[in-house]
């Protein structure tokens, strides 16, 4: 007997009579599969969020998933097809595409006669789905199957399609992908430049001190402009405090949330805790959990924990490049949700921060298409670099960004707890799977594409990284991802200035700019140094008196804005304790220098690695320092 006979036997076999003109609500009990409480509760919640009951049902946990399948069918009067027991079949996969299915939760199992068997995960959706199939698919008779068997399926059958699919999804003129091409050209006038460099400073070292003395100034002045200009901003218009009362949606969405993870060994059980603490309900929460294809150790970590229903796992197939925002542009293929939401291995988000995106994207505008949240850390006592890089979030997060908005200026995106309206993430494609900062470029094609970012006040908790080298390492995918954003919406200064108009093109320059031009310049401002210590410098016989008093003007209004920044910073966020801490930002800026340099070397070399940052090194500093407190 051929596998499809064998098939229509088994249906044959297990086929429900015919469809009971009973609610599921009312099989489940008559089965003794619930208990009358338990409907109860799950009935309500049904319909307290306007969806199925068997959608509840399962994202609570109330049942076996096997159970539940089966009362479907008895109510619909169709089979269930589980993939050990009937296989399906390949050449009927191909009469539907693989994003039809996996947006509509279906798949064509195989063919019966000329009917053909459509699985869905969703049978009181059923009709609906009938009048978007295509025309000339012939005769169709609908089965049930569970929704992880239909992205298993679509993962065997058009993974590797849909991984290519996620490396080229935004567009050549929107991506870095092209950079590549430039390597030879780049390296020929990176030798030239650093040639004449050297050349410049041999034969007349005070011009070219004269000249970098010039930039590195301008650079600074720029950027205490920005930091000042931001901190008067928020100052004007402070960040909202969260309402007290949430105003929720009268049929909330579903939101997925991606979680990218890549070696994570000592990070999963505590991931999954973390998770479980949000408070919107399990039955509209889609959390998908995305490994790479050969990472063992995440996948046996995994293993180890237990995932409730409303969390699941999703390989992406090997392929080039391996970033993080190439398997979230894949993921995006399986996501449920309406917004998608952005969290790295280490987070630890606020209980109610779903719950606060979706209220606030109910009542912001349709071109309010991303939420930034404000990123902290659970462990700032464990040393003092983890004392430093928490002053430094807090100035970024609760001041730099919030007076960027405040500006009208476009804003950079962090890496993780940012939300975004599906419909306009696909409407600028996605992530750029080359750039190893993706955020912040997606935040400059979210503006450019005339959409805005709102910063809310909901807390992530992460873990500082407090290590020197493997901060210093991811320092430097960050910076070379800020030089290659740069360079990507500035290729075209035309169209850019045609996008933002005059104001938020200079902010873009502004922003970028200054900020890799300081960390690249600033030996040239530590040479300073040299005079307090009675050395000689390079420019002692051409400044004047007049001159130095400028400088060491310049120096310390710069300084005092710094300190001012990170003192109110701190002031408006739980580590008010540090603010002792601020004046010794001077010490730790410098580590930026050496990752600039080494992100300029990888920009050249390799522009598209991904140097990955290690987590779960350094626990909170005590319990419960991971759950957000403002």
């Amino acid at each position: 007997m051929n596998q499809q006979a064998q098939i229509l036997e088994d249906l044959r076999r297990t086929s429900p009579l015919g469809p009971r003109d009973e609610p599921l609500s009312r099989i489940l009990l008559d089965a003794g599969a619930l208990s009358p409480q338990a409907l109860l509760s799950a009935t309500a919640e049904a319909a307290r969020l306007n969806r199925p009951l068997a959608q509840v049902i399962e994202a609570e946990d109330l049942l076996p998933l096997a159970d539940l399948l089966d009362a479907q069918a008895q109510r619909h009067g169709v089979p269930v097809l589980r993939r050990d027991a009937h296989p399906p079949d390949e050449t009927a996969l191909a009469a539907l595409p693989a994003r039809f299915c996996l947006d509509h939760a279906v798949l064509p199992w195989f063919r019966r006669g000329d009917t053909l068997v459509l699985a869905t995960a969703r049978p009181d959706d059923f009709p609906r789905i009938l009048t978007k199939l295509p025309p000339d698919i012939g005769p169709v008779t609908m089965a049930i199957t569970s929704e992880a068997e239909i992205h298993t399926t679509i993962s065997e059958s058009h993974g590797t399609a849909l991984a290519r699919g996620a490396e080229t999804l935004r567009p050549a003129a929107d991506s870095c992908r092209d950079l590549v091409r430039l390597d030879r050209s780049a390296g020929a006038v990176a030798a030239v430049a650093l040639v004449l460099s050297v050349g410049l400073l041999a034969l007349a070292p005070q011009m070219f001190f004269g000249g970098a003395l010039a930039l590195a100034l301008g650079s600074l002045i720029v950027a205490q402009g920005m930091k000042l200009a931001a901190l008067v901003a928020t100052l004007r218009r402070p960040l909202p405090a969260p309402p007290d009362e949430l105003r929720m949606p009268p049929q909330p969405p579903v939101v997925t949330l991606l979680v990218p993870l890549y070696r994570e060994r000592a990070i999963a059980r505590a991931l999954v805790a973390r998770l479980s603490r949000l408070t919107y309900p399990r039955t509209l929460l889609d959390v998908i959990l995305i490994l790479e294809e050969h990472d063992d150790q995440t996948r046996a970590a995994l293993a180890e924990a237990h995932l409730p229903r409303w969390i699941r796992t999703l390989e992406v197939p090997q392929g080039q490049p391996m970033t993080k925002p190439r398997a979230l542009n894949y993921a995006l293929n399986f996501a449920r949700g309406t917004i998608i939401g952005i969290y790295d291995a280490e987070d630890a988000p606020a209980p109610d921060q779903v719950d606060r995106v979706v209220a606030h994207f109910a009542q912001a505008p349709r071109d309010v298409a991303c939420l930034q949240g404000v990123l902290d850390f659970y462990n700032p006592r464990a040393n003092w670099l983890s004392r430093c890089f928490a002053i430094e979030y807090a100035s970024w997060f609760r001041v730099l960004l919030p007076g960027l908005v405040r500006l009208g200026l476009a804003v950079p995106l962090g890496g993780t707890t940012v939300f975004l309206r599906r419909d306009a993430l696909e409407a600028v494609g996605g992530w750029d799977a080359h750039n190893v900062t993706e955020d912040a470029d997606l935040g400059m094609l979210l503006a450019r594409r005339g959409y805005r970012t709102d910063v809310i006040p909901t807390v992530t908790r992460e873990e500082a990284n407090n290590r020197a080298w493997p901060w210093i390492r991811q320092r430097s995918r960050w910076l070379k991802g800020y030089a290659i954003t740069w360079w990507v919406h500035s290729r075209h200064p035309r169209a850019l200035w045609r996008d933002l108009g005059p104001w938020r093109f200079f902010g873009v320059q502004t922003l970028f700019l200054a900020t890799l031009a300081q960390f690249v310049l600033a030996p040239v401002l530590w040479s300073f140094w040299l005079i307090l210590l009675g050395l000689p410098h390079p420019l002692d016989g051409v400044m004047s008196d007049a001159s130095r008093r400028v400088l060491i003007g310049t120096f310390l209004s710069a300084e005092a804005i710094s300190l001012a920044f990170g003192i109110i910073a701190l002031a408006r966020s739980p580590h008010r304790r540090l603010i002792p801490w601020v004046p010794t930002l001077f010490l730790y800026f410098p580590l930026g220098t050496f990752a600039i340099y080494k992100a300029l070397w990888e920009v050249l070399r390799k522009p598209f690695y991904w140097d990955k940052t290690d987590h779960g090194h350094s626990a909170p500093d005590g319990p419960g320092a991971d759950l957000p407190r403002g």
